[in-house]
């Protein structure tokens, strides 16, 4: 029975930190997409001509100009400030130009940010503001070449919204840098505190560079700080001492780390005590066929490691025979980058474009995912605690038909957990026969949540067993783009039983997926600039989705074009017939 009830209870530990890896992982998604937004705009306006322009002249008229897009960009994207430096660092533009706090005529050339943009060409740097003493992140970029720089770009991002849904999920989650400071957290006493040890140097560094005072740098408040992999730690968070288990994964900015604590409730006593009544009733049946599995065992051992050997005995002697192409390969590869370095740079931020729009898109349904996941793990929970029931009862078909379920549940979590993974990595650049059904139902089972909640009533029609000549990942991108925009025109109109139709047809030797909807639909006005940069019908955004799809579109040999209607919007992506 106590064997039993400990192996129960590292189960239960097991799985509490697999769905807080989980919790983690989307957190860290999360905060990514938020940075790629914005990460954008220092890129854009670094080669913007207005910008430049006004570097290179002493004009006051062209500095308000360009202080007016900024304040326009700063509005659409929520960025807490954007503004141009000049070479010497003083700020010549600013989204806060009107405001008494405006940045026009400051001198930044003691930040780091500007020194280092001006070396590196890009810089980011987390500090509190001179002026407004908030904390955000700086993200700076050089304007020129570092032989004749012109100045600094650079945008400030703050996290209190971002911070505030972490809160709301009733998870405590941080993230602190490579030096074990935190800087975006959702319990505001823990920010610009410590989770290791510093020595005077680092402390005096850090205090400066990020100008904080004297009272910043305190340790965290854990009994058993989580330092690698995961540990159930104990610390109150809005309330008595609790146990929680913490994890931590690392995120694409260097050096950055996500940590998330997860509360352990009576997840772990639950599974023990259920562990312990199968036991308890199954002994004498695993005392009858344990001869037979020691035995099987053996034999699967005995297998796999014959396995192993042959399998390593492959790849010894496929290395020694394909040593030399390698070699030769990586020459001739060597070779083909000298050639097409100019190429590879500008399709490379390209690509860099297109991961940027997808992150951001997955940032606008993360709300929706994250609900998909809620509900099956609130149901796990219910399945596990009606299980301790029947096992006090002795119900064992009770017991069994609750956990069955809970193993259904599980499979639906690891569904939903990789499609989000699928649909966020990067994909290749080829085309090849695909069935545009499959691309949908990966936009539908990561947006269902959203479009559920919204009642949105999706309907989809027309063709089903059809091939085009697509990339999977790339089109389940762009469908997901377009019916995110319908769900938010009609959110935004408070549109009576909004409803988004999906049908797939074929016309001749082209296949067209058409996506359409009940809302608003498109100005006539901005309809045939729709596909230019910055050109957009959102309150709020840049106006590079409908671009970015239609370049990825384009990729493919196809087309993506909006298609005329008299009640809300149709776009229509046509693809070759494969």
């Amino acid at each position: 029975m106590a064997t039993a009830g400990e192996i129960a209870r590292r189960s239960a530990e097991a799985g509490l930190v697999r769905l807080a890896e989980a919790g983690a992982a989307l957190h860290a998604a999360v905060l990514r997409s938020e940075l790629e937004k914005y990460r954008l705009l220092p890129l854009v306006l670094s080669q913007d001509p207005a910008v430049i322009a006004m570097l290179a002249s002493s004009d006051g008229r062209e500095a308000d100009s360009v202080s007016s897009k900024l304040e326009t960009l700063a509005d659409q994207t929520r960025a807490a400030a954007i503004y141009v430096l000049d070479n010497e660092g003083v700020a010549r533009a600013a989204s806060n130009w009107r405001q008494s706090t405006s940045f026009v005529g400051s001198d930044y050339g003691f930040r780091p940010y500007f020194s280092d943009a001006i070396v590196d060409g890009s810089a980011e740097f987390f500090a509190l503001g001179t002026v407004s003493g908030r904390p955000g992140l700086y993200l700076a970029r050089r304007i020129g070449p570092a032989s004749g720089a012109l100045g600094v770009v650079v945008v400030k991002v703050e996290f209190d919204a971002l911070e505030a849904e972490w809160r709301a999920l009733g998870e405590p989650a941080f993230v602190t840098d490579a030096r074990g400071v935190v800087l975006v957290t959702s319990n505001r006493d823990w920010r610009f505190r410590r989770s290791r040890p510093l020595t005077e140097a680092e402390r005096q560094a850090i205090l400066a560079d990020q100008t904080l005072g004297g009272q910043a740098l305190a340790p965290l408040p854990f009994a058993t700080p989580p330092l690698d992999g995961s540990a159930i730690v104990r610390t109150a968070v809005d309330g008595p001492p609790a146990d929680w288990m913490a994890v931590q994964t690392p995120t694409d900015t260097p050096g950055w780390t996500l940590h998330l604590l997860s509360p352990v409730g009576g997840a772990v006593v639950t599974n023990v005590a259920s562990a312990r009544a199968v036991a308890g009733l199954l002994a004498t049946l695993l005392a009858v066929g344990a001869g037979v599995l020691l035995r099987r065992r053996q034999q699967a051992i005995a297998r796999a490691l014959a396995e192993e050997a042959a399998r390593a005995d492959l790849e010894r002697r496929i290395d020694e025979r394909t040593a030399e192409l390698r070699s030769a390969n990586s020459r001739l590869s060597q070779e083909i980058d000298e050639r097409q370095r100019a190429e590879a740079s500008r399709e490379a931020l390209r690509q860099e474009l297109v991961q940027a729009n997808k992150l951001a898109t997955l940032g606008q349904i993360a709300a929706g995912v994250a609900h998909e996941i809620n509900q099956p793990v609130a149901a796990i929970r219910t399945h596990a605690e009606t299980a301790v029931a029947y096992s006090d009862r002795g119900d064992v078909a009770g017991v069994r038909r609750n956990l069955g379920r809970v193993a259904e549940l599980t499979v639906r979590i690891g569904a939903i957990t990789d499609e989000l993974r699928t649909f966020s990595r990067k994909s290749s650049r080829g085309v090849s026969p695909v069935n545009p059904c499959e691309a949908i139902d990966g936009a539908v089972l990561l947006m269902s949540g959203g479009l559920r909640a919204a009642n949105v009533d999706l309907v989809r029609t027309g063709l089903r067993d059809v091939r085009a000549m697509a990339d999977l990942i790339r089109l389940e991108q762009v469908i997901v783009n377009l019916v995110q925009n319908a769900f938010e025109a009609m959110a935004e109109h408070a549109v009576d039983n909004p409803q988004v139709v999906i049908d797939i047809a074929r016309r001749g030797r082209r296949i067209e997926i058409s996506i359409s909807d009940n809302g608003p639909g498109v100005d006539p006005a901005i309809s045939g600039a729709l596909f230019t940069p910055f050109v957009t019908t959102k309150t709020r955004g840049l106006g590079l989705g409908l671009v970015i799809c239609r370049d990825i579109i384009a990729g493919f040999g196809g087309e993506l074009n909006l298609r005329p209607r008299e009640v809300g919007a149709d776009f229509v992506i046509s693809l070759k017939v494969a």
